[in-house]
């Protein structure tokens, strides 16, 4: 232990030591200052990086809110291009030839070509689905049906399915060969 007596011999010996070797001294403050300087230049250039990156992702997510922001929309305008596609698969050719149904038919079918192009126009396409294997990721097997078709094979089309760019807006519900009994 240290006593009171011992304290002015303490303090005697660091002058001693610092007048003895200044440029120890001074050595030591400068290492201790590039490390810091260091540390410091890290911590900079990690703030740098990640800030770059919250920009980026921002970026980003505004720029698929652009892109997608017609989600909702576009599922609700779907209904209304599955009922003109009923419509007009619902008159029978004998009738296509009727000069009193002429006007409505001419009209049913512009509507389509129209509803067709908007949705061109907005990254909004139709899934193709027959004769292809299923996919998962687009359509959705509603039933089995035995057919000649390879197993897997879509042989049926109940509602069709839309892609908005590159995501799903609802799938294909489909029918799916299976082997014949």
């Amino acid at each position: 232990m240290m006593t009171d007596d011992n304290a002015p011999e303490t303090e005697d010996l660091r002058a001693e030591t610092a007048e003895g070797a200044p440029e120890l001294a001074e050595h030591d403050r400068i290492a201790e200052l590039e490390a810091e300087l260091a540390e410091a230049k890290s911590a900079v250039m990690y703030a740098h990086a990640e800030a770059q990156n919250v920009r980026r992702r921002a970026e980003k997510e505004a720029a698929d809110s652009r892109a997608y922001a017609i989600t909702g929309f576009a599922r609700d305008v779907l209904s209304v291009a599955d009922n003109i596609e009923r419509g007009l698969s619902a008159i029978p050719e004998e009738l296509r030839g009727d000069d009193r149904l002429k006007g409505l038919i001419v009209g049913l079918e512009a509507t389509k070509r129209e509803l067709d192009a908007v949705f061109q126009r907005n990254g909004i396409t139709r899934i193709a689905a027959m004769g292809l294997p299923l996919d998962p990721n687009q359509h959705q097997a509603m039933l089995e049906m035995p057919s000649d078709e390879a197993p897997g094979t879509i042989v049926q089309e109940m509602q069709a399915g839309y892609m908005l760019r590159d995501r799903l807006l609802r799938p294909a519900l489909v029918g799916v060969a299976k082997k014949a009994d």
